[in-house]
């Protein structure tokens, strides 16, 4: 794929795969239910079992409206990827149509850096895994539990597009089954229906210091923790590349996140807020834990130890597709080593796996070995990327949206709402996060260091491009 100017012709997907400029094409090998359990489950991360509890306590019953801030946040971004992966499906999604639309140093920049953040994720997942099952079987390290959960999603991943939208399809099955019994018998027990229960009103909402017991500035320091727990719901864009009609399940993915979103996180985090104080020790702790022990659900803890396992599991298995899938597009456009985009006879990018999977095994051995230096560097440098990555999808769809119009307007199957008006407040909000982020002493570490981190790669950029213009002049 080349994918230098603005002025190129749009052209239509590769199907039934993407190609491959050495060796070949992804196989479209991810069926419907697959990708409709991607696009759900992409939404629902371990974050939201355990690190929700840290966003009640610092907001209050308040936390809802940093919950439905930066779920409109996501559902705009949504919106305008889900426009232009459904014109023009590609492996390497966001960082393609960057490439194209806003220049080369801009689909390098932000494809290598959302590699960084989803390799970063394996070493924390794959750390959290290991915890959980070395608190089940503690006559085995924590390391050998880490090693081996990495060894076999790696080897799913290996195997075939297929096996790892199997997985994904029943891991998500799990955390959704879960997440909805949550709100059933939390729903339940709100209204006092549930043996052993009465109905608490609005008693936890208004009491305790009120609904913004913090005052409203609570709400966007609340907002800086939610808004990393959505990243993840543009992974069915990539995957939709892989599938046999992409357009429809992008089409699909996009129009069901308002209900994802407001179901799975309003949801659920509303049971919590509304059943339980805000202030209580055990909300802080595991909030849906705390729920499950208050209804009177046996084995409450290890009960949720099996869905976060699941949680984290599912993060690993689709980060690691993740970063594949960008490394192979990284290395169409001639931005990753040419090997990088060829494909084994399975038709899966071997090369751009394995060399995912590497640096996630160097940052699990960094975790063990410096936790408190260089693993601590790596999170804090990739915690902002998620805002590079929505603020880039932003402007590459106010200049593609034009592009479509004028070369292929047939294809525009998904449009973004009120084009240009809502596109420039999306960047307007996204644009607060990223400087309210400063106010805050931890999310203005991660700015700090996001920022280094994108300079790093914005340098490499322009080498790369001398390089390369140095190669076509000579």
């Amino acid at each position: 794929m080349s994918a230098n100017t603005t002025s190129q012709t749009a052209s239509p997907p590769e199907t039934p795969g993407t190609g491959g400029s050495d060796g070949g094409q992804l196989k479209a090998g991810l069926k419907n239910r697959h990708l409709s359990m991607i696009a759900i489950g992409g939404v629902i991360g371990a974050g939201l079992f355990v690190g929700s509890g840290a966003g009640i306590a610092s907001t209050g019953p308040g936390i809802l409206l940093s919950y439905a801030l930066a779920g409109v946040l996501v559902v705009m971004v949504m919106r305008m990827l889900g426009e232009m992966a459904a014109a023009d499906p590609q492996s390497g999604s966001f960082s393609a149509y960057a490439d194209r639309a806003l220049g080369r140093w801009a689909g390098f920049s932000i494809g290598w850096l959302y590699w960084f953040f989803w390799v970063v994720v394996l070493a924390v997942e794959a750390t959290a895994g290991a915890k959980i099952l070395n608190s089940w079987v503690p006559g085995v390290p924590q390391w050998a539990f880490a090693l081996a959960v990495m060894a076999v999603l790696t080897a799913t991943n290996l195997f075939s597009v297929a096996s790892y939208g199997e997985f994904e399809f029943w891991f998500a099955g799990i955390k959704v089954v879960a997440i909805a019994a949550f709100i059933v018998v939390g729903g339940l027990a709100v209204f006092g229906l549930l043996p052993g229960t009465d109905a608490v009103g609005m008693t936890n909402l208004t009491g305790n210091g009120g609904f913004l017991p913090h005052g409203v500035g609570a709400v966007f320091t609340g907002m800086l923790t939610v808004v990393f727990a959505f990243m993840g719901s543009e992974i069915v864009t990539l995957a939709a590349g892989e599938s046999a009609d992409p357009e429809k399940a992008v089409s699909k993915a996009t129009n069901s996140v308002i209900w994802r979103i407001g179901v799975f996180y309003l949801g659920s985090i509303a049971i919590v807020v509304t059943l339980l104080p805000w202030n209580d020790a055990s909300v802080k702790g595991s909030p849906y834990v705390a729920v499950l022990e208050h209804v009177g659900i046996p084995g409450a803890g290890r009960v949720m130890d099996v869905i976060v396992l699941t949680a984290v599991l599912s993060c690993l298995n689709s980060g690691l597709y993740t970063a594949s899938r960008m490394a192979f597009s990284l290395g169409q456009r001639g931005d990753a080593p040419r090997a990088f985009a060829r494909v084994s006879a399975r038709g899966v990018p071997r090369t751009a796996i394995l060399s995912s999977v590497v640096f996630g095994f160097v940052a699990v051995f960094f975790n063990y070995t410096s936790p408190d230096t260089i693993f601590k560097f790596l999170i804090n440098s990739s915690g902002a990327v998620a805002l590079f990555v929505w603020l880039v999808i932003c402007f590459s769809q106010l200049r593609m949206r034009r592009i479509i119009e004028r070369e292929s307007p047939e294809r525009l199957l998904v449009r973004m709402w009120l084009y240009p008006y809502l596109t420039w407040a999306t960047i307007g909000l996204i644009g607060f996060v990223m400087v309210y982020m400063f106010t805050d002493a931890d999310g203005r570490t991660q700015m700090y260091l996001s920022l280094v981190a994108a300079a790093v790669v914005l340098v490499a950029s322009a080498v790369v491009d001398r390089r390369r213009k140095a190669v076509l002049q000579g």
